[in-house]
């Protein structure tokens, strides 16, 4: 991944708040960004969204007005909706997470700490990343087809947010999904016929909530990690879930990995998929590529390898931590 020093010094920032994303409140995120920034000398103005599509409008004018900064507080749909305007720009992405996932900033060690991701965005330190595309549309963290596509569709749905809600999601469709077939082509013109119960297709490691679905995925490499999950008997496919959590999910004999620049899925019928966690009606035929280098996002290094058990235990702790500091200032 490409490092380069980002001046500090007369620029502009747009911070772009979505008040109804995760289960966080937001007071406070605009004038700790403008105290933080305002520090480097970078004037900040601020909007919220009130609808689907606001972040990426907002976005997209903020490039064309010459902001050199976006900020995107919200969760991984306001992150895609709001990097989707920045790619191919010298626009430079921001993440403050504030969702019930946080997969993308997760993968680039960006805290879940409010306070402690604005201070990242003020060191500066930018790096170059990979965006992919599922019939054109853009994803930066994941995308997929099957169980995971189903569980996201039905928690979109639900009026209650966050992880409870999404457990119960997960465990009502576990008991009842049953697994399809995928005729999978990839770039170079392999063809794998899989019976499975997901299709994982990866530019980072997780899907957000620590669940390691990728977890040797980069995304600076200019390749999509694809985790292809087969259905066992409801334990041993119910086992694949402990080796998601901790990071060991490629040693499972129910899991198939590759790594490929763009593959082609063959689904039975159009049905819902998922780009980072929000869900999106599909035809039946996916076409799946990555585009390397489009995004310059703040982060606190480059691309770190998770080790396996390690890495999965420090986020939880690290979390549990943040959640006790959060009850303690209330």
């Amino acid at each position: 991944m490409t490092n380069f020093a980002v001046e500090m010094e007369s620029r502009k920032a747009l911070l772009i708040i979505n008040p109804i994303s995760g289960t966080s409140h937001k007071e406070g995120i605009q004038e700790k960004v403008e105290k933080r920034l305002g520090a480097e000398n970078i004037g900040v103005d601020t909007v919220w969204t009130t609808a689907s599509g606001d972040a990426t409008r907002l976005a997209h004018k903020a490039v064309d007005d010459g902001y050199d900064i976006v900020v995107a507080a919200g969760g991984d749909g306001t992150i895609n909706e709001t990097a989707t305007a920045l790619c191919g720009s010298d626009t430079t992405l921001g993440i403050i997470p504030c969702g019930s996932g946080n997969g993308l900033a997760r993968h680039l060690n960006i805290p879940v700490d409010i306070s402690a991701s604005i201070e990242i965005i003020g060191r500066g330190n930018a790096l170059r990343c990979d965006r992919g595309s599922i019939n054109g549309h853009p994803f930066f963290c994941t995308c997929g087809t099957g169980f995971d596509a189903t569980v996201s569709h039905k928690f979109a749905q639900s009026k209650k947010r966050g992880k409870l809600t999404y457990i119960k999601s997960t465990l009502h469709e576990y008991l009842t999904y049953k697994p399809e077939e995928y005729v999978i082509t990839t770039a170079d013109g392999e063809v794998i016929t899989e019976r499975a119960f997901c299709v994982a297709v990866c530019n980072a490691s997780q899907y957000g909530n620590n669940a390691y679905i990728a977890p040797h995925a980069s995304i600076s490499d200019g390749l999509l990690d694809v985790t292809v999950i087969h259905y066992g008997n409801i334990l041993t496919t119910a086992l694949v879930g402990l080796d998601l959590m901790g990071g060991t999910i490629e040693k499972n004999m129910l899991v198939h990995t590759f790594r490929t620049n763009g593959l082609t899925i063959h689904r039975p019928k159009a049905e819902a998929v998922h780009l980072d966690g929000e869900p999106m009606n599909m035809d039946a035929d996916l076409k799946i590529k990555c585009h390397p280098a489009e995004l310059s996002i703040f982060a606190p290094g480059d691309d770190t390898p998770i080790r396996p058990l390690l890495t999965p235990i420090t986020a939880m702790f690290n979390d549990i931590g943040i959640a006790l500091r959060n009850i303690v200032k209330k």
